[in-house]
């Protein structure tokens, strides 16, 4: 099996999270976990200034693009460009061109393997985001996605979440 890359594929504006969120159906229905590891639409935190107040919001970084960490086949390719509100992946011609990592560096998008100091079974704390000051048993590491999955409490039962490395701490 060949190697997955970061691949940029060009949206109708305004459509990047309804691709996001196609291509992730498209991905459970066909059992292409394997193939299609992650679709991202990067964004960033902007303050605005609304009737005098500073407000921070997210914006996208890049309007009417997405991008996909797959292995490149003509399954996956098919798959991604028939996705409604796709018109494309970014390359010349045909033939879609990976990211290199030098493209990736200003993304938050890093190829080297990372480390984190817990591991399944440890708890953690949440330390920002929206499950700031959660305490949570980790049932999942995935370093592809950089994220934990922890159990919390929610309306009385647990529901698994999804945490970036970022925002825990081992206790």
């Amino acid at each position: 099996m060949s190697e997955a890359n970061w691949y940029v594929v060009h949206t109708y504006s305004g459509y990047e999270n309804k691709v996001k969120a196609n291509i992730e159906k498209t991905i459970e229905n066909r059992h292409l976990e394997e193939e299609i590891l992650e679709v991202r639409v990067p964004m960033q935190d902007v303050v605005e200034m609304k009737n005098g107040a500073k407000k921070n919001v997210q914006k996208k970084m890049f309007p009417g693009y997405v991008l996909i960490n797959m292995v490149m086949n003509d399954d996956t390719w098919y798959v991604v460009r028939n996705t409604r509100g796709v018109t494309g992946f970014v390359g010349p011609g045909s033939k879609p061109v990976p990211l290199t990592e030098a493209e990736m560096k200003p993304l938050g998008i890093r190829m080297e393997n990372i480390s984190v100091d817990f591991a399944e079974g440890d708890t953690i704390a949440v330390v920002a985001g929206v499950w700031k000051d959660t305490v949570g048993v980790v049932q999942r590491i995935d370093y592809g996605k950089q994220t934990a999955t922890i159990n919390v409490e929610l309306f009385g039962r647990e529901t698994p979440v999804e945490i970036g490395f970022a925002e825990v701490r081992r206790m």
